[in-house]
């Protein structure tokens, strides 16, 4: 496992004080597809995305529709094996383990998905849905496994009784709650969240938002937390991680970002944030042209066909992720950007 890989953590404790609870190494997927009578081609989804996550922090990982936030989410809940690189969870690489060996480490990571309607079965009662993971991963009782869901109900918020409803019984709000619990009900140290409050309506949304918050502290939890909206990251998170095309762009601490963006993908995404605030509105950097598809990526930096600061460099030669100004930035003229 590589020491060196960008961290995700900010400047507010050292390294040395991190416990790191998962990193990725170049992680890669690539699915192949069909184009046509005796023609295939391969879709870059995720392309060498390397982060590390330390324990009861919050990875925000941000991007617009098709920059691989969702594939990402994929892998790192092993879900699906990846095309190349390493995840390393409890510093074992669970990408080339054998499937009993990942098994193991699966109850550690845990997820919550985005539409509470779509995610729970419709079929069973809410202590069915608590009880499954107990009864598969751990030895407890039923008596015990009563208790682990009673107190897990009352954490999020809802009453132990309510365990004998089905979900369609449930407003979202309460039913992405119900999903929550299903998640930490086996104390996970990983909880990948994917856009988990895009489909609640806005007065909800900060309830939950504060759940998770609340669970984090509680149990200590690493959250990797996905989502297009820059106001629930900027509430949650810790670090930001920029997407564009299946490979990172900008990575730092949420507070260095948001202040100070470098990456002229980023600066377009932070001017895009509507605010109330006059004195937090930007200009709006409209980009030009559309987002290449992942079948037939750009040579060079994948972003310079819509960067208005691109040179014959940027078309010819992909960037490195490198350290500029306390975060890392994978752009060939930021210095001259930001001077």
């Amino acid at each position: 496992m590589n020491s060196n890989l960008p961290q995700a953590a900010s400047g507010e404790t050292s390294s040395a004080q991190q416990e790191i609870v998962l990193v990725a190494e170049r992680l890669t997927k690539h699915y192949p597809v069909s184009r046509g009578w005796f023609r295939s081609g391969l879709v870059k989804a995720l392309n060498g995305v390397s982060f590390s996550l330390a324990r009861g922090r919050t990875l925000a990982v941000v991007g617009e529709s098709g920059c691989g936030k969702s594939t990402l989410a994929r892998q790192l809940t092993m879900i699906e094996a990846p095309t190349s690189g390493s995840l390393f969870i409890d510093g074992r690489d669970v990408a080339h383990d054998t499937h009993a060996a990942a098994k193991a480490l699966r109850r550690q990571v845990q997820m919550v998905f985005q539409n509470p309607y779509a995610s729970l079965n419709p079929r069973k009662t809410v202590e069915q849905a608590l009880g499954e993971p107990l009864v598969i991963n751990t030895d407890l009782d039923s008596r015990a496994r009563a208790e682990r869901i009673a107190d897990m109900m009352r954490t999020v918020g809802l009453r132990p009784e309510q365990t004998r409803r089905y979900p369609h019984m449930f407003s979202g709000g309460q039913r992405q709650r119900v999903a929550i619990a299903r998640a930490m009900i086996l104390e996970p140290r990983i909880v990948v969240a994917d856009e988990p409050v895009s489909a609640l309506d806005v007065s909800i949304q900060a309830q939950i938002l504060n759940l998770f918050m609340d669970l984090q502290d509680q149990f200590g939890t690493s959250y990797v937390f996905i989502s297009h909206n820059l106001s629930v990251v900027e509430h949650v998170a810790h670090d930001v991680m920029v997407m564009y095309l299946g490979a990172v762009v900008e990575l730092g601490a949420k507070g260095t970002l948001f202040e100070r963006p470098l990456h002229p993908y980023t600066r377009s995404l932070m001017s895009a944030t509507p605010s109330l605030d006059a004195s937090k509105r930007q200009i709006q950097i409209k980009l030009q042209g559309e987002l290449p598809s992942p079948l037939n990526l750009p040579s060079g930096c994948t972003f310079h066909q819509r960067c208005p600061y691109a040179a014959e460099i940027c078309r010819h030669e992909v960037p490195q992720l490198r350290q500029v100004s306390e975060r890392l930035v994978a752009c060939h003229r930021v210095e001259e950007i930001d001077g």
